[in-house]
This record gives structure tokens, C-alpha cells and sequence, in this order.
């Protein structure tokens, strides 16, 4: 009994501190920057798991609810490239080029949240994923220092769907020695100021539109 009351430890700690942080896309807050993470490419394509991801996004950035999309994914290798992909999708759905970011060291959520507050400079974001990985988003978001509320695109149930939400049974085991130890990401590299400029940019389309 003790063993399965500490292996639900961590399930129970990422619960608990995303459980007032997840909203919808109709309502979430009205934050400059949203987080897009990576999801797997297919044929150099984002994957219809993140393709929803994406697409998320591109309506939060519609609606004005963000204004600056950050996408973090991996590219370890030249042949495989998470961002980049993300980006073309997005372009494609509206989003202006000048309002995306591309964190190209993004291996795993972790690494993206520390990212994310330590290069980008992000204090505060919408955070975009699929609803069983979501909760470990803010959790570890919040824990890097990023004011984190998660939007969690909801899928059918499908043998991708399952095996993804049975894997994040032991990855909040790996999320809960993070937080605990909270290591350095894989690559970290020198402070970026590319949401810093998409901001800016921002604000002057927004002011040319007035």
C-alpha cells in the first residue's frame, strides 16, 4: 500500500498544482505569449496532435487572447525540425510570421519551461497542449517560474490518445525530480530576445490599427 501511496505522488502534486490553472480556448486569459510544445513531425509535417495543438493557437491569437506564440520542439538533428514545422503551420493559419518565436532546444517539457523563463525571458503564458500532457506543462512551467495557465486540446481516444496518457503516469515520476532538483535543460545557450521583438512588433500593428 505505501508503494502505490508514493507512486501516485507525483500524479497527485501535478493534479494539485495545475488543478485552478486550465482553461479553454474561449477562456483563457489574455496573455502576451502562448507556448506551443512539440509533438512529432510526420513526413516533416507537425502531427495531427500537434497540428491541434497548433491550431489552438492560431485561434488564441485571433481572438486576441495572445499575441506572440512561442513553439519549442526539438532539433538535435538537421533532418528533423519540430520548430521550424510549427511555424509553417502556423503562417499558414493566420499567425504572422513576426509574431513567432522558435525555441529550437526544446527536448522535453522541462527544458522548454526553463527555456522559456531563462533565454526567452517569458514570466507569464498560455500554455498549449494535449489534455493528458497539460497538466505537466503548468506544473513544471510553474515550477521554472512562468506564470502558467494550460489550454488542453481535447482528441478522440484513440491508441495514440491512450498510450500518451498511460506514458505521463511515469513521466510525472521524471516531472516531480525536476521540480525537485530542478537541473539544468540540455542545452541552455545565451539569453534570446525574439519574444522581446515579437512583442514589440506587436504593439506596433496594434498601434498602425488604431
Amino acid at each position: 500500500m505505501l508503494l502505490c501511496v508514493l507512486a501516485l505522488l507525483p500524479s497527485t502534486w501535478m493534479y494539485t498544482a495545475a488543478a485552478d490553472r486550465l482553461r479553454t480556448t474561449a477562456d483563457a486569459p489574455r496573455t502576451e505569449v502562448g507556448v506551443v510544445f512539440g509533438a512529432g513531425l510526420w513526413q516533416g509535417e507537425p502531427s495531427p496532435y500537434l497540428a491541434r495543438r497548433l491550431d489552438a493557437a492560431a485561434e488564441l491569437y485571433r481572438s486576441g487572447r495572445i499575441k506572440v506564440v512561442l513553439v519549442t520542439g526539438d532539433n538535435s538533428r538537421v533532418e528533423y525540425d519540430e520548430p521550424d514545422a510549427m511555424r509553417g503551420y502556423l503562417t499558414e493559419h493566420g499567425v504572422p510570421d513576426d509574431r513567432i518565436v522558435s525555441d529550437y532546444a526544446g527536448f522535453d517539457t522541462w527544458d522548454s519551461c526553463v527555456r522559456a523563463k531563462k533565454i526567452f525571458g517569458v514570466d507569464r503564458a498560455v500554455l498549449i497542449s494535449q489534455g493528458f500532457h497539460i497538466r505537466r506543462a503548468v506544473a513544471l512551467c510553474e515550477e521554472a517560474g512562468v506564470e502558467s495557465y494550460g489550454v488542453g486540446v481535447q482528441d478522440r481516444h484513440d491508441g495514440t490518445w491512450y498510450y500518451g496518457a498511460t506514458r505521463e503516469l511515469f513521466a510525472a515520476g521524471k516531472a516531480s525530480l525536476d521540480a525537485l532538483f530542478e537541473p539544468d535543460p540540455c542545452f541552455l545557450g545565451p539569453e534570446e530576445t525574439g519574444v522581446e521583438k515579437a512583442l514589440a512588433s506587436a504593439g506596433r500593428g496594434s498601434a498602425e490599427e488604431q
